[in-house]
C-alpha cells in the first residue's frame, strides 16, 4: 500500500462462534470517529442487553494510532486484545469489532477465552469486504473570474474532486485530492495569476 492509502471494511459483517456452549456473536463495523464508536457500542449494548459480556476493540485514522481494546468484565487481556490483534493482522483501520458473549455455563479459562474472542473477531472480519481508501487533503483557492479557464484546465488534468465552488467577483473553489498528488496540484495552481490559497500558504 502507498503511504496515503489505508484499508478498511466496506460494510458491517457478522459471525457466530460457539465454544463449550458459550456463544460469541462478532460484529465488524466501519466507523470514522470516536463519537460513532460510542454510538454503535450503545446500540449493540442495548440490543444484547442480556449478554454476559460485550467486548470490543477499534482502530481509527489512516495512521492507525487511535485505538482501544475493552474486556468488559472478562479477565484482563482475554477479549479486547485478541480482537484488536485481528484488526491489526488484517492491517485495518476505521473499524470497530464488537464480540458479544452469552455464557454457556462452562468456564473456558484464560487461554480458551483468548482463542474464542480471537476466532470470533477473525470470522467477522473474514466475512467483511475489505476496501482500499486514499488519504485525501483539501485546499481552498480564491481567484478572479477571468482566470477561471486556467484553473479549470488544471482541475481537469489533475482530477481533484470539487468539494464546493462559488462564483462572484472573486471565485472560490475547494478541492480534494489524494495526499500524494496534493503538492503537484498546488504547484500548478500557484502558476495561475491572481490565485491565492485560503489556508494562508
Amino acid at each position: 500500500m502507498e503511504a496515503d492509502e489505508y484499508r478498511t471494511i466496506a460494510a458491517p459483517s457478522e459471525a457466530i462462534y460457539t465454544e463449550k456452549r458459550s456463544k460469541f456473536i462478532a460484529i465488524a463495523l466501519p466507523v470514522r470517529t470516536v463519537e460513532e464508536v460510542k454510538m454503535r457500542l450503545e446500540e449493540y449494548q442495548k440490543k444484547y442487553y442480556d449478554a454476559r459480556h460485550v467486548c470490543y476493540a477499534y482502530m481509527l485514522g489512516h495512521e492507525r494510532k487511535d485505538f482501544r481494546a475493552n474486556d468488559n468484565g472478562e479477565p484482563s487481556g482475554t477479549a479486547g486484545k485478541p480482537i484488536l490483534g485481528q484488526i491489526n493482522s488484517n492491517e485495518l483501520t476505521d473499524v470497530l469489532v464488537i464480540v458479544v458473549r452469552y455464557f454457556g455455563g462452562i468456564k473456558l479459562g484464560t487461554s480458551g477465552l483468548i482463542v474464542a474472542y480471537r476466532t470470533a473477531a477473525a470470522e467477522a472480519l473474514a466475512a467483511a469486504a475489505f476496501v482500499e481508501r486514499t488519504v485525501d487533503d483539501e485546499v481552498e483557492v480564491l481567484f478572479e473570474y477571468p482566470f477561471m479557464n486556467d484553473v479549470m484546465r488544471v482541475v481537469k488534468e489533475e482530477e481533484p474532486t470539487i468539494v464546493s465552488q462559488t462564483y462572484d467577483m472573486d471565485c472560490m473553489m475547494r478541492l480534494r485530492i489524494r495526499r500524494l498528488s496534493m503538492p503537484r496540484l498546488r504547484a500548478r495552481l500557484e502558476k495561475v495569476e491572481t490565485l491565492r490559497f485560503v489556508d494562508g500558504e
